[in-house]
């Protein structure tokens, strides 16, 4: 029996969708378990899905809940949908976490305090990198701390809603319960879940200072794999709630037009790489007009520069960043191969060590 946290504890299910994650699910759950809440007062619910029949055995010796899937195709959304049709409905928060997570001993003990004010019904909490063992795992974590301080702890500052990011996420469970009963998704769960959110009026707080260790990826393979599918559910999911529109600007759902505009915006890298190859080309072709496009880039990577933490700063970061001549080259290339991409399930692999 663990210690019990201030206040009246609240009853949490933890959901961690596990597709092909066994080099990781276990440290994941051993983390789960090591909390410094009430035993009694959580459940962390694994949702296996095409996993060794070992790495199940060993699950079922834990105390959790193991749920075996086979979906002919495999997503998020049936995995979490799966799990809440299977286990009681008598929890007060829902946590989903992604099978490579790690959240330390005080994580659920944070969580319950942020949702001991009845207003809160949606928590993300500040998802830091667990790896930073090469070049592109660290422009990876630096790339989720930039929008760690410009899409949540900004926007908060703003008055605004965070933005969800897919794991380190706690919801109100009825709540995450009906809003996910209606989604199909295959790509991209977490913006059509936020988007549907916001359009009902639900504000979205960030923990700063509550962290969940998530694995940035290690290959450009599955970076460019990431991204493409990342950019596909961007544009998707701008055309499918964009009728919306209308009615959220009538109703002031501000954090929802915002949320939309996101979606129409184009990707941080090809913004940056654009925005250079313009005032390039002016500079050679039309010198009066090459001013504007150098001050717009400047002000940008000034920008991007000012959002990156202090830690990060070091000789490596000027190594990782040789790269991005590359990563963009990468990213354009996905542009043109999105097609198709947000209806099948793009699974990146996990696992520190992995090639």
């Amino acid at each position: 029996m663990h210690a019990c946290p201030k206040g009246h504890p609240l009853r949490f299910v933890i959901l961690i969708p596990a597709y092909g994650e066994d080099r990781v699910i276990e440290e994941s759950v051993h983390a789960c378990l090591n909390q410094q809440y009430p035993d009694e007062y959580y459940d962390v619910v694994v949702i296996s899905d095409h996993m060794q029949p070992d790495t199940n055995a060993r699950l079922k010796t834990l105390p959790i809940r193991l749920i075996e899937v086979h979906f002919q195709q495999s997503t998020k959304v049936k995995a979490l949908n799966a799990a809440m049709q299977s286990v009681e409905n008598e929890y007060d928060i829902a946590l989903v976490l992604d099978a490579d997570n790690l959240i330390p001993p005080t994580y659920l003990a944070e969580l319950n305090q942020a949702f001991s004010s009845p207003k809160v019904e949606v928590v993300q909490t500040h998802r830091v990198a667990k790896n930073v063992n090469n070049n592109m795992a660290l422009l990876d974590a630096v790339s989720e701390e930039i929008n760690n301080s410009i899409f949540r702890l900004g926007h908060v500052n703003l008055g605004m809603s965070s933005a969800l990011i897919g794991s380190g996420m706690a919801f109100r469970y009825p709540l995450f319960r009906s809003v996910m009963a209606d989604m199909k998704s295959v790509g991209g769960f977490d913006r059509e879940l936020e988007l549907r959110l916001l359009f009902i009026g639900k504000r979205f707080y960030y923990l700063q200072d509550t962290y969940v260790y998530d694995e940035k990826v290690q290959s450009r393979g599955d970076f460019s794999r990431q991204r493409r599918r990342w950019i596909s559910a961007q544009l998707h999911y701008a055309r499918v709630f964009s009728k919306h529109l209308p009615k959220a600007i009538l109703h002031r759902r501000w954090d929802f037009c915002d949320k939309l505009f996101q979606q129409y915006s184009c990707p941080r890298l090809l913004l940056v790489g654009f925005t250079f190859l313009c005032a390039v080309a002016f500079s050679l072709v039309y010198a009066a007009w090459d001013i504007k496009w150098w001050a717009l880039f400047i002000m940008l990577v000034a920008t991007l520069l000012l959002a990156i933490p202090a830690s990060y700063y070091n000789r490596r970061l000027l190594s990782a960043l040789l790269s991005i001549p590359h990563i963009f080259g990468v990213m354009l290339l996905n542009v043109f191969r999105l097609r198709g991409a947000n209806k099948q399930f793009i699974h990146t692999r996990h696992g520190v060590g992995q090639n």
